[in-house]
């Protein structure tokens, strides 16, 4: 039998080239991160050898990764599939820490783009109102802040997200359970909707949903972990029937935690508050929360000083608890101090028995005023319905509904 000569030799598929290799990385996905190697900057080198061997240096964040064996799969898998590779080795090495930075940055920017869908109207303006720890009043700013604006004619919702330190309902004086919104059936495919809690404020209205509302005793302890703390929040805002607010303030659980970071990927157009207080000890823990915020790409609007100063009856000015923490926070945050909150026995007065100060009298009621003028005026405005798009579309559909095609 003659040789077999080269014209009748099976064809030689060639290598493939530097960008088909990286073009095939981009699917492997980081799972923790939730970007690919390639975005993130993990996959440090691509090589491609005459003979078909393609080599791939992967930077992993830590040397000992829990997720490098999943990667090595995928990465062999994935590449070692493409015509023309013959065969692929890894080289491992650990990220700098300026890399680390700038992957982590890149993946929350990125969560951003995938944020889920929530039934909160993309008008209502969202205000997460966080603190570095707790003991700072956050709970009793978010409160009368709320209650403030509303009072101000506005539609007001109100999310208390601190999962484990629930106190927002006792804060208001509201009990209830929270029950199915709307009258028929949920349709088919559809989790059903959650109904908030409704209190009227003067010419506005609050809009209330808290862990405060499902149990049983307020002095219940959850005992719940990372996960099932992102989850219930994550109930709250995909199945809250919110309605058509004009504001949602969050009160956020103390710290820079599971909750913070997973409410920062779920309302990426969230806009931030942070509360301290006087002392400058104080104001050094708050600013890792603006810089959470800042890190997850969120807006930082202000700084709000609580428990300013003690005010006796004659007029007298004491600060027990130091002064200087709210401007000095807000100097090195770059962003304005909108309130300072004087120390006040009827504000915990008001908080303890659900009668909220900034409905009553004094300088502590005259301040959360003043403070919810400076949101609304200055820092956080409502969106203004008149000229923009949702109005425009909701004038184009009636107009259309009127000609009863």
């Amino acid at each position: 039998m003659p040789p077999t000569t080269g014209s009748d030799a099976p064809p030689t598929v060639a290598p493939p080239t530097h960008e088909d290799v990286v073009g095939v990385l981009r699917g492997v996905v980081d799972p923790e991160l939730g970007s690919d190697v390639v975005d993130l900057g993990m996959a440090k080198d691509v090589a491609v050898d005459a003979d078909g061997t393609v080599r791939v240096t992967v930077a992993l964040t830590t040397a000992g990764c829990p997720l490098r064996a999943q990667l090595q799969r995928d990465v062999r898998t994935r590449v070692g599939s493409m015509p023309g590779v013959t065969d692929v080795r890894i080289e491992w090495t650990e990220m700098t820490a300026e890399e680390k930075a700038t992957a982590m940055d890149r993946a929350r920017w990125n969560a951003r783009a995938d944020a889920p869908d929530t039934l909160i109207p993309a008008t209502t303006r969202v205000v997460a109102v966080a603190s570095g720890k707790g003991g700072v009043g956050k709970s009793s700013v978010t409160v009368n802040l709320a209650v403030a604006v509303a009072a101000r004619g506005y539609r007001v919702g109100v999310l208390d997200a601190d999962i484990w330190g629930f106190s927002v309902p006792r804060m208001l004086g509201l009990e209830g359970r929270l029950g199915g919104a709307g009258d028929g059936p949920t349709p088919e495919g559809e989790r059903p909707k959650i109904a908030p809690i409704t209190m009227p404020v003067g010419d506005g209205q609050l809009e209330v949903v808290s862990m405060g509302f499902l149990v049983d005793a307020e002095e219940t302890a959850l005992m719940w972990r990372g996960l099932m703390l992102n989850r219930a929040v994550q109930h709250f805002v995909e199945d809250v029937a919110w309605g058509d607010l004009d504001y949602l303030f969050i009160d956020m659980p103390p710290g820079t935690g599971d909750v913070a970071m997973g409410l920062a990927r779920m309302l990426p157009r969230a806009e931030m508050l942070v509360v301290t207080t006087p002392a400058l000890t104080a104001q050094k823990v708050a600013i890792r929360a603006a810089s959470m915020a800042r890190r997850s790409h969120l807006r930082v609007a202000g700084v709000i000083e609580n428990m300013s100063a003690f005010v006796c009856d004659h007029g007298e000015s004491y600060p027990l608890f130091g002064s200087g923490g709210g401007e000095l926070l807000a100097r090195d945050a770059g962003v304005p101090l909108l309130g300072q909150i004087p120390l006040e026995p009827s504000v915990a007065d008001g908080g303890d028995n659900g009668r909220p100060i900034a409905l009553g009298e004094g300088p502590a009621a005259d301040a959360f005023r003043d403070l919810a003028a400076q949101v609304v005026e200055e820092a956080i405005p409502p969106v203004e319905m008149a000229g923009c798009s949702a109005r425009m579309l909701d004038a184009a559909v009636s107009a259309l509904d009127d000609l009863d095609l």
